[in-house]
């Protein structure tokens, strides 16, 4: 398959993009060694802060939400791949101001292999480190089997949430709670029309037909056993809506957020004719939508579809949500 796009030699894919992203951002954060995006006031953090990784290729995640009130270290990996532990360990050595790191990961199984022998070697210099994993697609996995659920764009607001209970001095370990309860009660169903590619050979992730959709679909082209035909906006908002509100068994009368999170080649036209079907369909069930976001957190290249993430809320997440952050890629 021809590959069109504006890059120079693919070997330097993933330190160009950081290069470029930092000048582009450089009033809030700096490029580091091995590939870390550092929040420029991680000095005087006087609190829990907070390390991620993650393999690029998903811009503006994840290094797009390093910055106040979210993340203070970003580790990139190459395109779609997991970065070293040591280089994470590095991180969360020069992250820890006194009041301990928490250490957000998503499973997938190259960052869980890394973040598992990042916690060992933590463990070992006895930092002060506790770990999160996002879990949240609700397609390759039941509920009651969480730990093979991979992680998809929940781990975005779950970086808010757990931002703000750091920025206002909460423990390590109330910090990772407040975390912990966020992700338990969260949920992603993706859906994908057009496969991407990868940047640095052309390969193909995932082949759809002209009248195809995959529900279902992995970050990296993953199956997720959905495939059918095409479907309206309505109708595939009405068939991801009953999916999330059945795995997180919402109720009448509760409150959620809903995100709508385009993968790179769906057009904000189209997620706002699928946002709206959303919430009429939301009110038919006396379910509100308390927080939102529609756009782009985490994208698949050109992937046409979108992640739709939905979480049960309460007034001290809601609190959390609406907090103040500045970062390139989110603001409140």
């Amino acid at each position: 398959m021809r590959m069109k796009k504006f890059i120079n030699d693919p070997e330097n894919l993933t330190p160009e993009l950081l290069e470029g992203f930092a000048e582009a951002h450089k009033e809030l954060v700096e490029l580091g060694d091995q590939r870390m995006v550092i929040n420029r006031k991680l000095t005087n953090a006087d609190r829990v802060t907070i390390v991620t990784q993650g393999g690029s290729g998903h811009e503006p995640a994840i290094s797009g939400f390093v910055g106040e009130g979210m993340v203070d270290i970003s580790v990139v990996g190459d395109v779609f791949a997991a970065p070293g532990p040591q280089a994470c360990v590095d991180a969360i050595r020069m992250a820890d101001k006194g009041k301990g790191v928490l250490y957000i990961v998503l499973n997938h199984a190259g960052d869980m292999l890394t973040g598992n022998l990042t916690m060992k070697r933590c463990a070992k210099e006895g930092l002060h480190v506790v770990k999160v994993v996002t879990q949240e697609d609700i397609a390759n996995a039941p509920r009651s089997n969480a730990d093979d659920r991979r992680g998809l764009v929940g781990c975005i607001p779950t970086y808010k949430i757990a931002g703000a209970a750091a920025a206002e001095g909460k423990s390590l370990e109330e910090v990772a709670k407040i975390a912990q309860r966020f992700a338990d009660n969260m949920a992603t169903l993706a859906v994908a029309v057009t496969g991407a590619t990868h940047p640095a050979t052309g390969s193909l992730l995932a082949d759809l037909g002209e009248d195809e959709m995959e529900i279902g679909m992995g970050q990296h082209g993953e199956g997720g056993g959905g495939r059918q035909p095409l479907k309206c906006a309505d109708e595939t908002a009405k068939i991801m809506l009953d999916g999330l509100i059945s795995d997180l068994d919402i109720k009448s009368g509760e409150k959620i957020m809903l995100i709508l999170n385009g993968t790179g080649a769906t057009t904000l036209m189209e997620l706002f004719i699928i946002y709206r079907k959303c919430v009429s369909y939301l009110k038919e069930k006396n379910i509100e939508i308390v927080a939102n976001y529609v756009g782009e957190l985490l994208t698949v290249q050109e992937q046409g579809g979108f992640q739709m993430f939905m979480a049960r809320m309460d007034d001290e997440l809601l609190h959390y949500w609406n907090a103040p952050c500045n970062t390139p890629y989110l603001k409140k």
